[in-house]
């Protein structure tokens, strides 16, 4: 990373940034930034190829023929359906690294199986015999279509790159050989990881279930998180990390090769949800058929060991707690660490927080009394901010202090936040008379 974050024990950092600590108390200009921004590697039959690419929502809808290679509705989509109910966008990376389709036309804008559905038509202008009609067609869906003298003038579309050759007259050219890749290996899940650590995102989702690779994103989510200050949360199916980062998603799907696809709607779900909300009771409004009875002891048992899970209500598939996989309870991070809803605000501070001070602050304001003043001043209207929208309460502008650090350069902010809770329990005693 440019800049330095994380947690810090001593005040003896080397590079300029924002060192922030959470801790519990014992029991006795700055606007909130959005939400709703995921990243997944997928295994794909079409898209891009070795690097990661962005899909907003609208996008989504308008163009998955054009970036996934199928329409909207096709059931290979499902799952990114179920993504894309709850998010603004998503950043995505092809896992798989396969072979081009190809003619003696054309070449497959990407590798992957899809690319095999691709199809050349020429024919010859009806309004000019000297020119030809240069269709590209996508199974039955005609993606493209250029009227030209020679294959020269053609420019490359969204699907195919054209070969020069000599023009022919043909009601189909199919491409051929393209291919989706060996098995994914750790090293592909690695590449996206050191390429996915640049980007800014709220959560994190993986569909492996092989602990060798969940171990990966575990380890990435941590040094993430508590060395270089990125503050995100990371969606693995049946994966006890006991850390507020982790969210550990127990529900299998009953129509999917993939027990894990659950992953995605959780993922989505988790990233769009309002710093000031709770998914606690959220209804499951997703398209996979989710494996969802359970006895009430079982469902004890897993709020007691972190796990994620949903469950039947009457006809409906229901969350039944909002929490991440930490249970390791200390007094430094007590049971409040294990709700997804104070990691949400938690993280909105930390993250927000660093912006400000890297954007304006840093290397620009002099530390003096003044430049302390005014960072005050955007801390507290931060919390503010935070508190009119009932994420936190009790706040008063003097629980945050800004002091001068040990060294000419360093600031220090004492800050102390009481996190507001959604309500999930009722208990009732009615006196009949």
């Amino acid at each position: 990373m440019a800049l330095g974050g994380g947690t810090f024990f001593k005040q003896n950092k080397v590079l300029p940034g924002s060192y922030i600590n959470f801790v519990s108390t014992s029991r006795a200009t700055a606007a909130l930034s959005e939400r709703g921004y995921v990243a997944m590697p997928l295994i794909l039959d079409w898209g891009v190829d070795g690097e990661i690419f962005k899909v907003d929502a609208d996008s989504f809808r308008k163009d998955s023929l054009k970036l996934f290679g199928y329409d909207l509705k096709d059931e290979k989509l499902k799952g990114l359906r179920d993504l894309f109910r709850h998010i603004r966008a998503g950043y995505f990376y092809k896992l798989n690294k396969g072979q081009k389709a190809a003619c003696k036309y054309a070449t497959a804008k990407y590798s992957g199986t899809k690319g095999n559905d691709l199809k050349i038509v020429i024919a010859q202008n009806v309004n000019n015999t000297s020119k030809f009609d240069v269709q590209t067609f996508l199974g039955l869906t005609r993606v493209d279509s250029q009227t030209v003298s020679s294959m020269e003038e053609l420019v490359p579309n969204n699907f195919v790159d054209f070969i020069v050759s000599e023009i022919e007259l043909t009601s189909g050219i199919q491409l051929v050989g393209g291919t989706n890749g060996e098995d994914i290996a750790g090293e592909d899940y690695q590449n996206f990881l050191d390429k996915i650590e640049s980007y800014s995102f709220n959560t994190l989702g993986c569909l492996e279930t092989s602990p060798e690779i969940t171990d990966l994103f575990v380890e990435f989510t941590k040094r993430m998180r508590d060395e270089a200050g990125v503050k995100f949360q990371t969606v693995l199916y049946k994966t006890p990390a006991d850390y507020e980062g982790i969210i550990n998603v127990q529900n299998d799907v009953a129509d999917e090769t993939t027990p894990s696809a659950l992953v995605y709607w959780v993922t989505g779900m988790s990233a769009g949800c309002p710093v000031n909300k709770s998914n606690t009771n959220k209804v499951y409004d997703g398209e996979f058929t989710v494996n969802a009875d359970f006895r009430q002891s079982e469902l004890e048992s897993a709020v007691s060991e972190g796990k994620f899970i949903l469950h039947r209500v009457g006809d409906d598939i229901r969350v039944l707690e909002d929490i991440n996989s930490y249970v390791s309870y200390t007094d430094d991070k007590n049971s409040d660490f294990g709700r997804n809803q104070t990691i949400r605000v938690l993280d909105q501070i930390a993250n927000d927080i660093a912006v400000l001070f890297n954007t304006k602050y840093n290397g620009n304001v002099p530390n003096d009394a003044a430049g302390r003043i005014s960072f005050w001043n955007d801390v507290v209207k931060h919390h503010q901010e935070l508190q009119s929208i009932r994420a936190i309460e009790n706040f008063k502008p003097e629980d945050v202090v800004v002091a001068k650090g040990d060294s000419k350069r360093a600031i220090v902010i004492q800050d102390a936040v009481t996190i507001m809770n959604s309500m999930e329990q009722l208990y009732m005693t009615t006196v009949v008379q």
